[in-house]
């Protein structure tokens, strides 16, 4: 009996055409995406009618959210290391779980602190989940269409922060307590279990972890479906040889093809996070301070978010197209000057016109780097890289919110957005100067997976 040493899972992977298994892969995903989605923004929605409720300030609100990106800053970097040890798709149930448990504990709050620290448990469950999904659809989708169905999941899962704008905008005014309805809703994203028995684990993987027969029986099935669907299958492409690969965890931080880009995608994320979330977490909060109601505030903000997930369709016509490096510096400088324009006017249509803008853009760029940052690594640094980048991005903002804070009490309210718009006009000339191109790579491996013919030829390296 032959010794497999490979399932030559990737280029398997790479030729194969999308079917029903790689779509409902996607729908659970996006199911996922949508509560987290749901659940990010419920702490800066709700802190309006807190503040009035328990007498808390503007520097409480800060307190809480800085913590709340701490809590995402460890949520990420665990989840990396158990998505690493337990598995992509075991790790991907369990963080979902964790944070639509604490996001129903927030419905019992009893005060500023108890909610802050329900949020922040919350929170680190919010990014543990997200890497884990970013890493797992790069792991299962051929690579020539990752990046388009990357977008495509986050197009669905985004609608979570309209309608829980909107729903939040319907339900905060009813009453005293009505604000604890957001949280409950937030907590609906446990129903993903109904998902978890459909989806396979990758096969990448597993075949990283030495567990070749359950990569085999994994490809094998997904092979089968794609046969099913779309008749014979092109050969796959040869494994090319490799030399030994770096042991996964910490010690990897000592290569520099796994430092380089954890660097680079750092400063993408840190650049994202206090750009957007100093805006998303701030303007019903800054909105209010300045004058505008409370309800007419959390409605600007919620009209504002229906171009979330436009933008990310608007990333799955461009992602797979063009080099995905380019289109990220674009949509950053993009949301500089939409940010700016936003701070800089008290006129509803405006306010509305810019914030549609910023949120257009922002979840384009952010489907973008979910696409672009698991590209830059092996199967073996992918998941720790990732998670490093972006909880280092989250932890950030534990400075951020207070930074925030700092300027507006210091400075003005529109002070706020120059900052903002400066941090995203770095992380674009950071990212056009020193991010490597990905676009040749990926021509490549659907120039590969689409010259071969015949049927399936399921091949093992001895």
């Amino acid at each position: 009996m032959q010794h497999i040493r490979t399932t030559n899972a990737a280029n398997r992977l790479d030729r194969l055409p999308i079917t029903k298994f790689h779509k409902r892969t996607i729908l659970a995903v996006a199911f996922a995406y949508f509560f987290e989605f749901a659940d990010i923004n419920t702490f800066a929605i709700t802190a309006p009618v807190v503040r009035e409720q328990w007498g808390a300030d503007v520097n409480h609100v800060a307190y809480v959210t800085s913590l709340s990106f701490v809590g995402m800053f460890v949520g990420a970097v665990v989840a990396g290391g158990l998505a690493d040890r337990l598995g992509r798709k075991q790790t991907l149930t369990l963080t979902t779980l964790w944070f639509t448990v604490w996001s129903f504990a927030c419905v019992f709050a009893w005060d500023i602190w108890s909610l802050g620290v329900f949020r922040v448990l919350t929170s680190a469950g919010l990014s543990a989940m997200t890497v884990v999904a970013v890493v797992y659809i790069s792991e299962l989708f051929p690579s020539a269409k990752r990046g388009k169905f990357q977008a495509y999941a986050i197009v669905i899962g985004i609608c979570g922060t309209p309608v829980t704008n909107l729903i939040a905008s319907a339900v905060v005014p009813m009453s005293d307590w009505s604000w604890r309805l957001v949280y409950l809703w937030g907590s609906l994203g446990a129903l993903f279990l109904f998902f978890v028995r459909r989806l396979e684990e990758s096969p990448q993987w597993l075949e990283a972890r030495g567990r070749h027969e359950e990569a085999e029986e994994v490809l094998t099935r997904i092979e089968a479906h794609a046969t099913a669907e779309h008749g014979p299958l092109p050969e796959s492409q040869q494994p090319e040889p490799k030399g030994p690969s770096a042991k996964p965890g910490l010690g990897m931080l000592k290569d520099k093809k796994f430092l380089y880009p954890t660097i680079l995608l750092s400063v993408l994320w840190i650049t994202q996070t206090i750009g957007f979330f100093g805006y998303s977490s701030w303007a019903p909060t800054l909105l209010a301070a300045e004058g505008v109601s409370v309800e007419d505030s959390i409605f600007y903000v919620a009209l504002t978010t229906v171009g979330a997930p436009l933008g990310s369709f608007l990333a799955a016509m461009v992602t797979d197209r063009f080099e995905r490096k380019w289109c990220l510096v674009v949509f950053g400088l993009v949301i500089a000057a939409s940010g700016l324009l936003y701070g800089l006017t008290f006129t509803p249509v405006l306010i509305v016109v810019f914030g549609f803008l910023v949120n257009l853009f922002e979840r384009g760029y952010t489907a973008l780097a979910y696409a672009y940052a698991p590209e830059l690594y092996g199967t073996e640094g992918r998941s720790l890289g990732t998670s490093i980048a972006y909880g280092l991005g989250r932890l950030s903002n534990a400075v951020g919110p207070l930074m925030i804070a700092g300027v507006y009490n210091g400075i003005g309210y529109q002070a706020v957005f120059m900052v903002i718009a400066g941090t995203w006009t770095l992380g674009a000339l950071v990212l056009a100067v020193f991010g490597p191109a990905t676009r040749r790579r990926r021509l490549a491996a659907e120039a590969a997976a689409g010259a071969g013919t015949g049927a399936t030829s399921v091949t093992a390296t001895p």
